[in-house]
């Protein structure tokens, strides 16, 4: 009788053991698969941030004077030393905004709070042309300017020319 019931509890022990082998066998297929799963979508998700971060890189670098050859060989002909000009151009168009008058001298827009209209941001978009951002700390705007060296009286100076602008409403 002893060795019967030893029978059937190595039996049942058995079939435990076989029934949780089965049954953590299953679990950890499972568990593999989600992780294989997960591996996959965020690969495919890394190498979907990686497009949408060279697109991006791409979109900043275009419209943009220093990554524009075409623009940077032109005034390299007409004798103009490429890594002073932009600073050049960006100082000169800054300096705009000390003024004594009323109007800025090339923001087409009065103050309408009693602070100046001063430019704030630059970029330079070839060899004629600038975007620049205004403000009065209320109000602001942009405005694409051109601008260009003239010879005047045995000396160079440089002309901005206001193309178009725009006003934004606040808010």
């Amino acid at each position: 009788m002893k060795q019967r019931l030893f029978m059937y509890l190595f039996i049942f022990t058995l079939l435990l053991v076989i029934f949780q082998y089965v049954n953590s066998k299953g679990i950890i297929e499972n568990y593999d698969q989600k992780l294989t799963n997960y591996m996959d979508a965020n690969t495919k998700l890394k190498d979907s941030i990686e497009t949408i971060q060279d697109d991006m890189v791409s979109d900043l670098y275009t419209f943009k004077f220093d990554t524009n050859e075409d623009a940077m060989i032109y005034w390299e002909n007409q004798g103009v030393r490429i890594s002073e000009f932009v600073p050049f151009i960006k100082d000169e168009l800054m300096s705009l905004n000390i003024y004594e008058t009323e109007d800025h001298p090339l923001v087409p827009y009065a103050s309408m709070t009693g602070e100046k209209m001063l430019i704030d941001q630059i970029r330079m978009l070839n060899h004629k042309w600038i975007i620049a951002s205004f403000t009065d700390g209320e109000y602001w705007g942009e405005m694409l300017l051109s601008y260009d060296i003239e010879d005047v009286e045995d000396r160079k100076e440089l002309k901005f020319q206001v193309i178009k602008s725009i006003l934004y409403q606040p808010n």
